[in-house]
């Protein structure tokens, strides 16, 4: 249903929209798709973490809980303003999704009276959150995941006013995340853009921390850079290597004892060397971050040419290192979406491409027997005119004709290997 017509390249940028000069800065270009969304990992220097302020109140568990104990979160980031509610997701009135819109609401989001949700057979709650049947977000979930993976989801749809063709819209929670808890064994955030945010939309300026600025990974080299184990591990395995920084862990320990110091302190030198040890054990062959070494990713739930392609490449390697715990919580971007060019063939393509960089993500967490919070956003969003797109991929919806910020919307969706998860 979804097949896209050889004329048709789901990756080519929108180069005539209406109501659109042509595209100069980075957002616009990054919105229309000519943009596709080098890693460094900081660390606080053992001088400042000595100050007294830095460790008074540390707990020094040395390895903690992976992803800090709390849920693995992805945010997906549609740059350009996509369509999030009513063809897609559920919106109704003040009664929920089920207390449904007139008929004029439901055409401005793109949906004619015969294909409108209080008609029979046109709401899914496959996933928990009530979609449309034909929603091109669920097409593109349900390629990738499994029927137990989707039973056991559940989410909901947040109207949420978002400004056209900006990234100033405040939509980024990943900071609140890491503040709510969220850590990773190796970084703390991670993003596929080189941004403050992570990914276009920007974080809310109060809950920012400079020191947690999401690292860039958008590539399995950029998961792989995460960790430099040194030379030790080519002379020895790395066993031999986890020994022999454990042997000097236990000679300083010997000399630092005889320190009178703070006991915080001695805690934090042994914790560094611990950890070392640790690191050196596990990655000393770091192609173990690799999502193309992952078979449950390369040629599990991605094809090797599908992995070709920045969308997947990038979604691979985030949910990789999230769902895994190497990273608190993680950033994916990906631009073309303000598709509003007078079809609805091209945004219902697109809208499938974003379902599958979903459904890759709650089906990896299923594999991985994990719990998975999916949190997606787009810079605005775009009206319909009622006029009806009859191709093969418009199937018989409102064509896409400018941008409307009052029509804008965020969702989530959660997956538990447990069973549905039940919504507060």
């Amino acid at each position: 249903m979804f097949k896209n017509k050889k004329t048709l390249d789901p990756n080519a940028p929108l180069k005539e929209l209406s109501g659109h000069k042509r595209p100069m800065t980075r957002r616009e270009l990054l919105g229309r798709g000519f943009i596709a969304g080098g890693a460094m990992l900081t660390a606080p220097s053992i001088f400042r973490m000595m100050h007294s302020e830095a460790y008074a109140q540390q707990v020094f568990t040395c390895n903690g809980q992976s992803g800090g104990g709390k849920i693995p979160f992805i945010c997906i980031d549609l740059g350009g303003g996509a369509n999030v509610a009513g063809s897609n997701v559920l919106l109704g009135g003040p009664g929920g999704p089920m207390d449904f819109l007139d008929v004029g609401g439901y055409e401005r989001l793109g949906l004619p009276p015969d294909l409108q949700p209080n008609q029979p057979n046109q709401i899914s709650t496959e996933l928990g959150v009530p979609m449309h049947t034909d929603s091109a977000f669920l097409a593109g979930i349900v390629s990738k995941t499994s029927q137990i993976t989707r039973d056991n989801c559940n989410g909901a749809i947040i109207a949420a006013r978002s400004e056209n063709d900006t990234q100033n819209n405040p939509h980024n929670p990943i900071y609140g995340i890491n503040k709510a808890g969220a850590d990773g064994n190796l970084v703390t955030l991670i993003g596929s853009r080189n941004s403050d945010s992570g990914g276009r939309s920007v974080a809310p300026m109060s809950m920012i921390d400079p020191e947690k600025r999401p690292t860039k990974i958008s590539t399995g080299n950029d998961a792989t850079g995460l960790v430099d184990t040194g030379k030790l591990t080519e002379i020895l395995d790395a066993n031999g290597a986890a020994a022999v920084m454990t042997t000097t862990e236990g000679i300083s320990d010997a000399k630092i004892n005889k320190l009178a110091e703070d006991p915080n302190l001695l805690n934090l030198v042994h914790c560094g060397y611990e950890e070392s040890a640790n690191l050196v054990a596990t990655f000393g062959d770091p192609t173990v971050l690799d999502p193309m070494n992952d078979t449950d990713i390369n040629g599990g739930i991605f094809s090797a040419q599908e992995l070709n392609e920045s969308r997947f490449e990038k979604t691979a390697a985030v949910m990789k290192l999230v769902v895994e715990g190497y990273a608190g919580a993680g950033v994916i971007e990906q631009g073309g979406y303000d598709y509003h060019n007078d079809t609805r063939s091209t945004g219902e393509t697109r809208d499938f491409l974003a379902g599958q960089m979903m459904g890759a993500c709650l089906e990896f967490a299923a594999l991985r027997n994990q719990q998975l919070m999916l949190y997606v956003f787009t810079d605005g969003s775009l009206t319909s005119d009622g006029v009806i797109d009859n191709s093969a991929e418009g199937r018989g919806k409102g064509r896409w004709v400018a941008d409307n910020s009052s029509t804008a919307a965020v969702f989530f969706l959660v997956y538990d290997p447990a069973g549905r998860p039940q919504l507060r």
